[in-house]
């Protein structure tokens, strides 16, 4: 994987093999930036990244200039990577070891962008509890969105608080607002 944009631009990161991820492509992620450098400055948005993997969508944010974002994943080998590449790097990321749903359910930290990267083999009903708890606690920021990473098999539609979503590839952002 390699840094799209921003002051680590091309750098390449490659994480160990045997971390259980599959992180965003490039073409993917790209896309989903293009959307989000035309809603937010990057350079003044707090993030939180939950089943961050290999940190591969946060590394993209802090490239950018995002210097508030805080990392979520249960796996230790994922959170040692990430805590590694932060520092190698000299990146602003927060790194909490922590099953995603146990965090969404306890945290009063709230972000402009929530990014969720669940396995793809969740269930809607697995799908449908994250914006559920991030909504109910009310973690997005006024204007903040929710974007759900899964499978273009995936049809996210009929959960509460959904906008639309985007397909790149067999890649499918959902994007969840608050209704006013």
């Amino acid at each position: 994987m390699r840094i799209i944009s921003g002051t680590f631009k091309s750098r390449k990161i490659i994480a160990p093999k045997n971390l259980p991820v599959r992180p965003t492509t490039d073409m993917a992620k790209e896309s989903l930036f293009n959307i989000l450098n035309n809603h937010f400055y990057l350079d003044d948005i707090s993030v939180i990244d939950l089943f961050a993997g290999t940190g591969n969508i946060s590394y993209e944010f802090a490239s950018r200039g995002t210097k508030n974002i805080t990392c979520v994943d249960q796996d230790f080998g994922c959170v040692k990577f990430i805590n590694q590449t932060a520092t190698k790097f000299d990146m602003p990321l927060q790194v909490i070891k922590s099953d995603v749903f146990k965090f969404l359910e306890k945290t009063k930290q709230q972000a402009h962008i929530i990014f969720a990267d669940p396995p793809y083999n969740f269930s809607v009903e697995q799908f449908s509890k994250i914006p559920e708890l991030i909504f109910k606690n009310n973690l997005l920021l006024e204007e903040g969105v929710l974007i759900v990473e899964h499978s273009k098999h995936t049809n996210l539609s009929s959960i509460e608080n959904f906008s639309y979503s985007k397909s790149y590839g067999g890649n499918m952002f959902s994007f969840f607002e608050s209704i006013q």
